[in-house]
């Protein structure tokens, strides 16, 4: 008999397609297969439009403007073409860059190459909940300085950064203010205009929309922004990414986030019940457990453990039952232990023992269920073997 598939709390890593959102795309991966870019003939006037129907309502989502919309393959490429973008097209006004060390490794991978090539690139520590403060950033600000990027909500531990204040200390210097919003979009609210942001990234496959296609906003000032290209071609997205536009997987992006701002409130709260059921279930049970991230200000979805006694690696096939994970998916090749548990604090043994689960609109109450008794069970097994016993 084939074993049944184990219970999904692993929404930060991806979320699965929204049937809606498939039924949209589907007569653009069809009928209406054309080119938007191709302006002389039906097939590509139907492209154009659908393409343009949903700039306007995913700039509507996020609170900017359609013009200011660039279309991506996804988030890791939105976040280099800020990154990249900003500092290239600024460089003879200054070559240094401010980020944090709980950033995803888009960004700070980014950071490191541009380091390589010569730019100076300040990496603030972040406090044991992973978050910085307005004023860490601003005494990190340079004569020189052209970018800061801070990200909006971390994949690994939740936590939700003070990025209207950072942007507006950043604007008050101007200095330009890059924000990673991709684990945010679809689970809180996000509007550029009220976060002040001067470039923010966000990707479909984390709102229930299909993988292959992002965005990113370049908001409009005086002069106008546009970034140094990490692609060379056609001059597509006002010269800011060339290449044929991903028709169906914007189409499908745009219902995705139309779908998910319908229920964001109640979703969240729902999420955030199940979320610290969770945790009480497994923390009334266990010992030595440490919670990761800051309590409050925390994405209502996510929930980050370590689990003192016990080997990582077994922890995670121990719990069979349940699909979780370790940290970012975009590092699980890596063998070490999670970045961002190690830049909040946490030992080497204990972020190589920690679990993120992340929990999405199928997640029901059975399913918390089955995840505590699993994780309680794995650990208390594990600990047994290794002879473990609370200090």
């Amino acid at each position: 008999m084939t074993r049944p598939l184990p219970v999904y709390l692993d929404h930060n890593a991806t979320t699965p397609l929204d049937e809606r959102a498939l039924e949209a795309m589907l007569p653009y991966l069809k009928e209406l297969f054309g080119n938007p870019a191709s302006r002389t003939h039906p097939y590509g006037w139907a492209a154009a439009r659908a393409v343009d129907q949903a700039r306007q309502q995913l700039a509507a989502g996020v609170g900017a403007q359609p013009d200011e919309l660039v279309f991506t393959s996804g988030a890791t490429e939105s976040c280099n073409l800020a990154i990249k973008g900003v500092a290239w097209t600024l460089a003879n006004r200054g070559r240094h860059l401010v980020t944090c060390a709980s950033e995803h490794r888009a960004v700070l991978d980014s950071f490191a190459r541009l380091a390589r090539e010569g730019w100076d690139v300040t990496v603030l520590p972040v406090d044991a909940s992973g978050r910085v403060t307005p004023a860490q950033v601003m005494a990190a600000l340079r004569p020189d300085t052209v970018g800061v990027s801070i990200m909006l909500a971390n994949n690994e531990v939740g936590s939700i950064q003070p990025v209207a204040d950072i942007a507006e200390g950043c604007r008050e210097r101007g200095v330009l203010f890059f924000c990673d919003a991709t684990q945010a979009a679809g689970k809180i609210p996000v509007d550029v205009a009220e976060l002040g942001t001067d470039l923010l990234a966000f990707s479909a496959h984390k709102l229930y929309g299909p993988k292959g296609i992002g965005a990113l906003v370049v908001r409009r000032r005086k002069p106008r922004l546009r970034l140094l290209p990490l692609l060379d071609g056609g001059g597509h997205e006002q010269g800011m990414r060339s290449g044929t536009l991903n028709v169906a997987g914007i189409v499908g992006f745009a219902r995705a986030l139309e779908l998910g701002l319908q229920t964001l409130d109640k979703e969240g709260r729902r999420q955030k019940t199940l979320r610290d059921r969770l945790r009480a279930g497994i923390l009334e049970q266990l010992d030595g457990v440490l919670e990761n991230g800051d309590a409050a200000e925390r994405l209502p979805n996510t929930l980050n453990l370590s689990f003192a006694g016990v080997d990582g690696g077994a922890l995670i096939l121990g719990a069979k039952e349940i699909a979780v994970s370790s940290g970012s998916a975009c590092s699980s090749a890596e063998p070490e232990p999670s970045h961002v548990l190690l830049a909040i604090g946490r030992s080497r043994p204990l972020a190589s023992a920690s679990l993120r689960f992340s929990l999405g609109r199928s997640t029901s109450d059975a399913d918390i269920d089955v995840a505590i008794a699993s994780v309680v069970r794995t650990v208390g097994e594990l600990r047994a073997r290794g002879r473990w016993r609370p200090a």
